[in-house]
């Protein structure tokens, strides 16, 4: 009998089954796909299924059924196997990225080819270099038979030149000129700087964001009508100029009468129209019913009702030019916390994440408690972001479950500090830390300090809850040697061994008292040039001094962040009392730091600190505790520590007394967005050190100004400064480059 194609037949029983035309493929593949086996009684549906079937795998570019007598023959023809991927003339986009994704899709060494797959990855890759504004490029996929059914695939691209935004024009506008509405926008013409900030290259998803910028800036002053009409892009014949017309109509400007509630406020109403931030008799502005708003909802959130609803109505009076806004209040339900789940810690245990929450499971929601978790673990410095997600249990109304979503910085990192100047040349500071080791939580760390006039190692560790209810205890071991700065140059130094041991007691969510003791010795050990200051303590007081210092401190900690903080206050304060021993002493410190949002972008950080130190039972202030001012941590500019008093051999050695203000306004880096890990600043500090026999003179202070960059890098916060004293005397060490790692202000 001869073979036939598998159409139209009388049923029969299957005897064998046999497959032509393999290569590559195992036949295990075609049988595990043929909705048949023998013995089964074969009809032309069984067939036609089969076909779609082996079709279905994407192995086959031909596929027949044949009938030898009552033996099935399957005949397939492969397809070719891509041998490799080639792109030529990439340079827009990373080629192995581009490899991997094209992969993912079909497209890769290995599998079979199809052209199908190809061209649509053609169009895909065009698709992807318009949205980079290059209108001009052209991809060409070129295959290549290389023998034993296989090909090669390649791209070859033309990238051909950016198409730059030429012109962007705005139509019907009145009340504003087109310049202050284009400063609204994210997209423009060319600049000197959008070499790096691509904002003259055209994406709709940008002139989307933007005209929602334009619609905001119209409905923040009145304009409740306002509306975009349409949009037109055209590009130039040579595909490198583009030109975007915005037409809108503004509408009449409204002012708000009143502000009304409706609905249910639990009886609040009172307290909930202390809230509202629209003011009546001013243009209506949807940035302050929108920020009303929010806050209507943490206020229902405080009560338990996670899922309240505020409807904003807008009663107009066109003839008038007036609005009265209207708020419905739904409080909908009130729901409890059934589960809190930690997500995105792949390294911190979730008991570290857990133990800052002050919303319990198996309690009714409460939104004030649930912000002061966030809070409280953005606080641990472990996480770039923390964000809280609610989520309803399915089929229980009055349930939700609570979600920490963190994402885990390096916590382990190397902290790096240098400065230059023309008389040091190079000091440098290094240590390693690991602030959640192992992902418990604690902390250790071993630094040290290999500068010109300051060497230290110090072996620090911290356990921030060394009891369930949240006392933390710290212990240091540390060796330094020190020489204040001389400029005649100097071989004497302080050696000063020592340890402590300490404890922070939580009184309040924002509150810590620190108490502890320590033992540290000094030893005044001379050389040639010594300081006169040093040389006569050492003379009056032995070349050695030992030291038993109590410390007491306060902290209270009221920022939205440890990392990178936009708002809230911080504020230390700190006494060390040395009781016995050799010396006797008092010395203190307080500093207060204030973190002021303009917009969601810019910063305002404000920083001052002040330290007082005075000797008891008949015995100075010991010099080895004097404060330094000057560099990194005071007043940039000026060369670490140089600050204050000067003995007759040249030598700075600090004073028992200190101030030093700090601002710093950030900006994002151009092109970043709201990226708050890498920031542009621009600083003004002011201070000095004063001696017991000086008095505290305005006059005395000097002051720098500068600009900066602060980035969260992968081994700890970097600053980087340039700065320029603008007061300053003749005497000043000016150190204008500076820069550190693992420092704030």
């Amino acid at each position: 009998m001869h073979a036939t194609t598998a159409l139209a037949v009388e049923p029969f029983v299957l005897k064998d089954i046999r497959v032509e035309g393999l290569q590559r493929t195992d036949a295990g593949t075609i049988f595990g796909a043929l909705p048949f086996r023998i013995g089964d009684t074969y009809t032309d549906d069984k067939g036609s299924a089969a076909l779609r079937s082996l079709f279905a795998t994407g192995l086959f570019t031909d596929v027949r059924l044949e009938i030898d007598g009552a033996v099935i023959v399957v005949v397939v023809e492969e397809r070719s196997i891509i041998s490799s991927v080639e792109f030529v003339g990439l340079k827009e986009f990373d080629k192995d990225a581009l490899s991997k994704s094209l992969k993912d899709v079909g497209i890769g060494e290995g599998q079979p080819f199809d052209r199908a797959l190809a061209d649509r990855a053609e169009q895909e890759l065009k698709r992807q270099y318009l949205t980079r504004s290059l209108y001009g490029a052209e991809v060409v996929t070129t295959i290549t038979p290389v023998g034993r059914n296989r090909v090669n695939v390649t791209f070859t691209v033309s990238e051909g030149e950016v198409a730059k935004i030429g012109e962007i024009r705005i139509v019907g506008n009145k009340a504003f000129s087109e310049s202050t509405l284009l400063d609204q926008f994210e997209l423009s013409t060319g600049g000197w700087l959008t070499w790096y900030t691509k904002t003259d290259r055209y994406s709709r998803t940008k002139l989307n964001a933007d005209l929602e910028s334009l619609r905001a800036y119209y409905l923040n002053r009145g304009y409740l009508e306002f509306s975009v009409d349409s949009t037109q892009v055209a590009i130039s014949p040579d595909k490198q100029s583009i030109s975007i017309a915005v037409n809108l109509t503004e509408g009449q400007p409204y002012t708000v009468t009143g502000v009304t509630l409706e609905g249910d406020y639990l009886g609040r109403e009172d307290e909930f129209k202390s809230l509202v931030s629209i003011e009546p008799g001013e243009p209506y502005q949807a940035e302050a019913v929108a920020e009303t708003t929010r806050r209507f909802n943490e206020f229902y959130g405080n009560f338990g009702y996670a899922f309240a609803r505020i409807e904003p109505r807008t009663d107009i009076d066109r003839a008038t030019g007036r609005v009265a806004v209207v708020l419905v209040g739904e409080p909908s339900r009130r729901v409890y916390v059934r589960r809190v789940n930690v997500a995105g810690n792949a390294r911190t245990r979730d008991e570290v994440v857990r133990r800052e929450f002050r919303q319990l499971e198996s309690s009714w929601y409460d939104g004030r408690r649930i912000k002061l978790s966030r809070d409280r673990v953005d606080r641990l410095g472990y996480f770039s972001e923390v964000n809280i997600e609610t989520a309803e249990v399915p089929g229980a109304l009055d349930q939700v479950d609570i979600t920490a979503e963190v994402t885990e910085k390096p916590t382990g990192n190397l902290q790096l500090g240098a400065g230059f100047s023309s008389a040091d040349k190079v000091s440098l500071t290094a240590g390693i830390r690991q602030e959640n080791i192992f992902g418990s939580g604690n902390y250790l760390g071993l630094e040290f300090n290999t500068s010109k006039y300051n060497r230290s190692l110090v072996v620090s560790t911290v356990n921030p809850y060394f009891t369930i209810d949240g006392i933390s205890r710290a212990i240091d071991v540390f060796y330094r040697t020190a020489r204040p700065i001389n400029s005649q140059g100097s071989d004497y130094e302080l050696i000063t061994p020592g340890m402590a041991i300490r404890f922070g007691v939580p009184f309040s969510e924002l509150d810590t008292v620190f108490f502890g003791i320590g033992w540290e010795r000094t030893e005044i050990k001379a050389g040639a040039s010594i300081p006169n200051s040093y040389f006569l303590y050492r003379e009056q007081f032995g070349d050695t001094s030992d030291s038993l210092p109590l410390t007491l401190g306060w902290q209270r900690d009221g920022r939205d962040s440890a990392l990178v903080p936009t708002q809230g206050r911080y504020q230390r304060l700190s006494a060390e009392w040395s009781v016995a021993l050799d010396t006797r002493y008092l010395r203190t410190n307080y500093q207060i730091q204030q973190w002021v949002p303009f917009t969601k972008r810019y910063t305002l950080g404000l920083n001052a600190e002040i330290g007082y130190g005075k000797g008891f039972s008949d015995r100075p202030y010991p010099i080895f505790k004097n404060f330094y001012g000057g560099g990194l941590g005071s007043v940039r500019g000026f060369d670490q520590g140089s600050l204050g008093p000067v003995d007759v051999t040249g030598a700075y050695i600090g004073g028992n007394r200190r101030m030093n203000i700090n601002a710093e306004f950030y900006v994002p880096m151009p092109g970043s967005g709201n990226d708050r890990t890498l920031r542009l600043f621009g600083y003004v500090d002011a201070g000095n050190v004063w001696g017991e026999n000086e008095s505290i003179e305005l006059d005395s202070l000097r002051a720098a100004a500068g600009i900066g960059l602060s980035w969260i890098s992968p081994v700890g916060p970097l600053k980087l400064s340039y700065g320029q004293p603008f007061r300053k005397f003749s005497q000043d060490r000016i150190q204008k480059f500076q820069f550190q790692i693992g420092t704030a202000f």
